[in-house]
């Protein structure tokens, strides 16, 4: 390509690094920026909001001159403008801290990749096809507004959907408030890897139905539960952060941190004591801990609104006692004691729930024995324990929300009116189980629309696609659940003019709005009206505030409270009535596993990776290049196997297995690791696209589709690790698992000092 291109594709050679068995010169470190070379100017650092996850972490965003080329009226041409160079963490956000993560770092080509669509499409050949046609945005947007007068005309209005993501943000708000105006009372907003469990028990246990901030920085003792906070779990980097002052920060303190999981994170590997367990059974472990502190007095034995949950707390959870629990978790009963004499010993303490620990059927159990133990510690809303985050203002009416399973049964059932459907944020098609016969019930829908800037696997059904600008173009806001001390509202302005012909979806959205016959009536005209109009309920100079630091948060020290102290709950997401009891929640029962316990011996592990977490970042090649920090496979997927499982089935690194529950099967190549539990089967999720960019699609298997539809009791929540599977050997190794490796070769690499 010319050198004043707009895109260039850069291979990073002369490096000691090798990919191992590449075969292809795709799988190579690939770079796209625009004219990377260097050019006289000063650099400008404007703040922006990270769009990738529900973090919401700010940024500062290095913007200097370059050659770059844009589209305009379809005509592509070469113009020298302000754009952005490099992303890093904004050090005055309360969330992040300056901090940025790897995922963080790769958002910036979103803007400059090569298969971002650069204009409005419509569908030119069969639904699910991918043929597009360009078309104007005048004529795009008249489409739409009368596909919305038909339905009106029809007195259909409740066949109007949404499906998004789950980001809590004033765009998604906005995009709700839309169906509900128009008259649709539906609004479907999917995580396979969602949280809504432990908002669940957090509403029942403190009266507060959303996610908590760990004050890890003045702990002294922390044991987790699952949650790999320090890769992918609510806020990573908040996590790091608060993380590192915990294990450093304090002159003659280091906190002591227990990690108790069935398979070995990055959380994990970091841990002083990793704690293998039997899956499904850390809240036994929990109440086990707990036994302990109250028959050995070594905590005051307390009584509240999360212990009252709890079958048997009254009387000293004699059904919990160490010897007991050994049999059920795989714990032994004397490293239960120690750990529960540690934890008492090095005070304030605080207990982590999250990830796999709240994917099976018995999940909410284990997530209101963990808020227990913390009420026994001591610690719920106080120094070094677990708090939450008041939240900002929000704009907020919406149609009623449902889960993608409860969706796609209403479709089929005919409950639910198919009129119009928009896509916004998400790719359900790919991150949901066959069971749920997902894309069939989308397909119902007579007209489809998607927002999005890439052709995916849900994208491509589109009738109509009206592509968003980047983030780093428009107005971009989040409103962080969790990670701060303080209430925080993320929101910047654009860093850079837009280098295609797409349009901020907002705008658009109200656009349409003002423009349908019956209008939908908002009293805003643009979405920098809605934002500011929303922030300056937070003061007299919020607005002006919020866009010269990124964000509103009260003006106080590196997200710490003004009183140095965790807020309380007022102001926090919603509250829970008192629940006076748990019923079946409040007591162990044994996970049900879908599937046939002779015919599919192991569980599935899906997890999220820490480069795609639910496989909506696959298309970005720095992270396709990012080893996996536990494995260091990269451009892969691979199924991971205990070493005495892997001998048992005969297979070792590399071979290629088949690993089937009732719904289907996907085949992948070996990992041996020794950090998992012998009765699990991992693998990562992202991988498997069939359709999603040059550098996801057709790469690796996506084991989420053959996931049991399974939920967790006591809630409509996805348990995504409850489904029973078997592997079979296939081959040797074909060469698709992608090591890291400083020679070049596919090689094993062990874990050392990790025990059970």
């Amino acid at each position: 390509m010319d050198r004043r291109s707009f895109i260039k594709l850069t291979a990073i050679t002369g490096t000691s690094a090798a990919l191992a068995s590449c075969g292809s010169p795709e799988n190579t470190v690939i770079r796209f920026v625009p004219d990377d070379e260097m050019a006289p100017g000063l650099a400008e650092w404007k703040p922006s909001v990270c769009p990738l996850c529900n973090s919401g972490c700010g940024l500062n965003v290095r913007v200097m001159q370059a050659d770059v080329e844009t589209t305009r009226d379809g005509t592509r041409g070469v113009v020298q403008r302000a754009v952005a160079k490099k992303l890093e963490g904004l050090p005055t956000h309360p969330v992040n801290q300056g901090g940025l993560c790897a995922r963080g770092q790769a958002a910036i080509q979103l803007t400059y990749h090569p298969d971002r669509l650069a204009q409005p499409l419509k569908r030119s050949g069969q639904r699910g096809e991918g043929k597009f046609e360009p078309m104007t945005w005048e004529a795009a947007v008249a489409e739409l507004v009368g596909k919305l007068d038909a339905l009106a005309a029809a007195g259909n209005q409740k066949g109007l959907t949404i499906i998004g993501d789950g980001r809590r943000s004033q765009r998604a708000s906005l995009f709700d408030q839309f169906v509900a105006k128009f008259g649709g009372t539906l609004s479907v907003r999917h995580e396979v890897f969602g949280d809504a469990v432990l908002r669940r028990a957090n509403g029942m246990s403190f009266g507060v139905e959303q996610l908590p901030t760990y004050d890890l920085k003045h702990t002294r003792s922390a044991i987790n539960f699952g949650g790999d906070i320090l890769g992918t779990w609510n806020s990573p980097v908040a996590h790091a952060n608060a993380y590192g002052a915990m294990r450093r920060g304090r002159p003659g303190v280091r906190g002591a941190y227990f990690h108790v999981e069935s398979r070995v994170t990055t959380s994990g590997a970091g841990a002083d004591e990793w704690v293998g367990i039997t899956p499904g059974t850390e809240g036994v472990l929990a109440l086990a801990i707990a036994h302990v502190m109250l028959e050995e007095k070594l905590l005051p034995a307390v009584s509240g609104r999360a212990t009252a949950l709890i079958d048997g707390w009254a009387s000293g959870l004699a059904d919990y006692e160490p010897a007991r629990a050994e049999k059920i978790t795989g714990v032994g009963a004397a490293r239960i004691a120690h750990i529960a004499r540690q934890l008492a010993e090095q005070s304030p303490s605080v207990a982590l729930v999250g990830g796999p620990a709240l994917a099976y059927s018995n999940g909410l159990f284990t997530a209101l024995a963990v808020n227990a133990l913390n009420q026994l510690f001591g610690t719920v809303q106080k120094p070094g324990g677990i708090a939450f985050t008041p939240q900002g203002v929000t704009a907020d009416s919406r149609p009623s929300r449902s889960t993608l399973a409860a969706f796609a049964s209403a479709v089929a059932g005919g409950t639910q009116p198919a009129g119009v459907l928009l896509l916004d944020g998400g790719n359900p098609v790919f991150a949901s189980s066959k069971a749920w016969r997902v894309r069939e019930a989308i397909e119902k829908f007579p007209y489809i629309v998607s927002f999005g800037s890439f052709i995916d696997e849900t994208s491509a059904l589109a009738d109509l696609i009206l592509p968003d600008h980047s983030f780093l173009e428009s107005w971009v806001d989040a409103l962080p659940e969790s990670g701060s001390l303080v209430p925080v509202v993320s929101v910047a302005g654009p860093v850079m003019k837009p280098l295609f012909d797409t349009r901020a979806s907002e705008d658009v959205l109200l656009d349409v709005a003002r423009t349908l016959a019956k209008p939908v009536d908002f009293p805003w005209r643009t979405f920098d009206e809605m934002l500011k109009a929303t922030i300056d309920l937070h003061g007299e100079d919020a607005w002006s505030t919020a866009q010269s630091h990124g964000g509103w948060w009260p003006e106080t020290s590196q997200g710490e409270a003004a009183s140095g102290q965790p807020p309380t709950a007022r102001g926090a997401a919603s509250v829970t009535p008192p629940s006076p009891s748990a019923g079946d929640a409040g007591r162990f029962i044994d996970p049900v596993l879908a599937g046939d316990a002779d015919v599919y011996p192991y569980q599935l592990l899906p997890y999220p990776s820490l480069q795609f977490l639910d496989g909506s970042l696959a298309h970005l090649p720095w992270l396709q290049e990012l080893p996996d920090p536990i494995t260091s496979a990269m451009w892969s997927s691979w199924v991971e196997i205990n070493p005495t499982t892997a001998e048992s089935l005969g297979v070792s690194l590399g071979d290629v297995v088949e690993v089937a529950s009732s719904l289907g099967a996907v085949r992948a190549p070996v990992f041996v690791n020794p950090g998992l539990s012998p009765t699990v089967i991992a693998m990562p999720v992202g991988q498997g696209h069939t359709n999603y960019t040059r550098y996801a699609s057709g790469r690796g298997q996506n084991p989420i589709e053959i996931l049991a539809p399974a939920t967790v009791a006591g809630t409509d929540a996805f348990a995504w690790a409850a489904t029973r599977v078997k592997v079979t050997r296939v081959s040797d190794p074909d060469g698709s698992l992608i090591l890291f490796s400083a020679r070049g070769e596919l090689r094993e690499r062990p874990y050392e000092g990790v025990t059970r």
